[in-house]
């Protein structure tokens, strides 16, 4: 169960009903859940049962958690949409629409433009990650710059930054950077999506197409003057029949020769050495969870050499470890002496087999 500085963090995060009892649905047993949801938080953050210390806070949280289920309740029996969230961007407004994720530090909420097109509406949990979701804004802006240059192929590869906007806390008051991101959830899996519908790993013909597009978007990163530093399956973006990879997640990416202002508590066994003495991020770091990942996404069956070249990109030293741009050549010589002349391998999910 959360406890009260949890459930407070996560009633002053949600924007729509959605964001804590779920989709809205007519279903009895959602119905139930959502109640039971309520009276869950309702114990926990009720200003009489908190310290006193907390207790202004969990009155407007409870105040706010109790609009968002009387809005939740209401668009169960009336509508089948919760009255719409609207927030104003500096390009345009943006209707809130679904929870789609919940990342390491932020929401990511579906939303329309006002013309109706889908965006995804990226909103930290905490205030303490607004230097985060300004990196993000930094890093996209300067590699979508870097493409204009006769580079468009680069677009590809990144998440686009439509909009960005600050967003009142509704429980804290507190202000809150958000960015407003191309929509790149319509047959998009992550990698993580990917790693578990295939248990005992990739076949390595499919790996290495996705491997020669990161290495290509890491390569591109670094020539803009930006290191990621959070190559995880989580913030690697699939699209299985157009063979298509983004690379996602920008909110940790920091310039070269600066110590990242965070890393993901769950991920630290991918990270280089260099990451637990605070020591200054470089473009070796990329390189080092770029194959680290490779390691754990190849089945059994992935040829020695193929590990071989993943192992040589993990040393200690960042140093000796090879520049992305150079492992683009050094990859492309290795598919030829493995796999020969390159031919369209389709891939799919395990849950589109056979349809």
């Amino acid at each position: 169960m959360e406890s009260m500085i949890e459930a407070l963090d996560v009633v002053g995060a949600a924007i729509v009903p959605s964001d804590l009892f779920g989709p809205i649905t007519h279903d009895p047993a959602a119905q139930r859940a959502a109640r039971r949801r309520f009276h869950r938080l309702s114990v926990l953050i009720h200003p009489d049962r908190v310290e006193p210390a907390y207790t202004a806070r969990a009155a407007t949280a409870f105040t706010h958690a109790s609009d968002l289920y009387r809005r939740w309740q209401r668009a169960t029996t009336i509508t089948d949409a919760a009255p719409a969230t609207v927030v104003d961007g500096r390009n345009g407004s943006y209707r809130l629409e679904t929870l789609h994720a919940r990342g390491s530090i932020a929401d990511l909420h579906h939303a329309t433009d006002s013309g109706g097109a889908g965006v995804v509406i990226k909103v930290p949990r905490s205030v303490v990650s607004t230097a985060l979701i300004d990196a993000e804004r930094a890093a996209l802006t300067e590699i979508a710059a870097s493409a204009e240059d006769g580079n468009d192929w680069l677009r590809a590869y990144f998440p686009q930054l439509i909009d960005h906007l600050t967003h009142a806390d509704p429980v804290t008051g507190a202000r809150r950077k958000v960015n407003v991101l191309d929509l790149l959830t319509t047959g998009f899996v992550t990698l993580a999506e990917v790693q578990a519908g295939y248990p005992d790993g990739l076949d390595p013909r499919d790996w290495v197409w996705m491997h020669r597009r990161l290495l290509r978007a890491l390569a591109a990163a670094h020539r803009a003057g930006w290191v990621h530093t959070a190559v995880t399956a989580d913030n690697v973006l699939i699209h299985p029949e157009r063979h298509g990879v983004v690379l996602a997640g920008w909110s940790f990416a920091t310039r070269p020769g600066t110590v990242p202002l965070a890393t993901i508590p769950s991920r630290q066994d991918h990270y280089p050495p260099e990451s637990s003495t605070d020591s200054p991020a470089t473009p070796a770091w990329d390189v080092f969870m770029a194959h680290r990942l490779m390691l754990t996404m190849l089945s059994d069956t992935a040829p020695d050499r193929l590990r071989a070249f993943a192992r040589g990109c993990l040393q200690p030293q960042p140093g000796l470890r090879p520049d992305a741009v150079d492992l683009l050549d050094e990859f492309d010589d290795l598919l030829d002496t493995l796999y020969g002349r390159r031919r369209f391998r389709p891939f799919t999910m395990p849950t589109t087999k056979g349809q």
